[in-house]
C-alpha cells in the first residue's frame, strides 16, 4: 500500500495531478454557506468532468462509489491530531490534507 498527499494550496485551486499513473485534473472550492465546506471535481486533462461536488469528510473512501471511473486507489482526508476532524477553511492544505492510497 502507497499513500501520497496531494498537495493544497488552502486556497480555492485547479491542478493536475497523476494519481496511479494517470493524469487528473482537480479542482478544489470551498463552500460557504451553512452544512457547506471544501468540494473537490475529478476532470480528465482535457478537462472532461468525471466526477463533480465532491464534499471533503473524513472517515471514507471518497472514490468508494465511483470504482467504475477505474481510478486505481482511494481518496481519504485526515486532520492532524483528530484524524476525524472536518477541514476548515483555515486548515486545508497545512493540518487537514488529501490523500491519495493505492494497493
Amino acid at each position: 500500500m502507497t499513500t501520497y498527499e496531494i498537495p493544497l494550496s488552502g486556497e480555492p485551486e485547479n491542478f493536475t495531478v497523476s494519481l496511479a499513473g494517470t493524469e487528473y485534473r482537480i479542482s478544489v472550492w470551498y463552500k460557504n454557506v451553512d452544512e457547506g465546506g471544501w468540494i473537490i471535481d475529478i476532470a480528465t486533462t482535457d478537462g472532461s468532468a468525471l466526477i463533480n461536488g465532491i464534499p471533503l469528510v473524513t472517515g471514507i473512501d471518497l472514490l468508494r462509489q465511483y470504482k467504475y471511473l477505474g481510478i486505481a486507489g482511494e481518496l481519504w482526508v485526515g486532520t492532524d491530531g483528530d484524524i476525524d476532524a472536518v477541514p476548515t477553511y483555515d486548515n486545508l492544505g497545512t493540518a487537514s490534507h488529501l490523500y491519495f492510497i493505492t494497493e
